[in-house]
């Protein structure tokens, strides 16, 4: 259970950082910021919960790698960010030391 909460708080992970960019528009800015902490709070608790079970070290790399590669995913999908070779093998190794996290626990 304590990986299924750990994988849930990197899904939320991602949502902070698309409220920021939401928050940058004068129509947008409250409902962004309300994201951005809505979505901290519940990445954070998840957490919390993970954390029980997960070392700290593992669940905190875990948890920014999902973040990372998800919020890189969603900025190429939905704000036309560039996906240069170089910014997709950075997340692939991203990616790679999740997993090899998650072997090694």
């Amino acid at each position: 259970m304590a990986w299924l909460y750990l994988i849930v708080a990197g899904l939320l992970e991602i949502g902070w950082p698309v409220g920021l960019k939401m928050s940058q528009q004068a129509d947008s800015r409250w409902l962004g910021i309300a994201i951005v902490v809505a979505f901290m709070v519940a990445s954070g608790l998840m957490l919390w919960l993970a954390q029980k079970d997960i070392p700290m070290g593992t669940s905190y790399a875990v948890w920014t790698g999902i973040g990372a590669a998800g919020t890189f995913l969603v900025g190429i999908l939905f704000y036309g960010d560039a996906a240069t070779f170089g910014r997709t093998a950075g997340v692939l190794l991203i990616i790679s030391g999740v997993i090899t996290l998650k072997i090694s626990h």
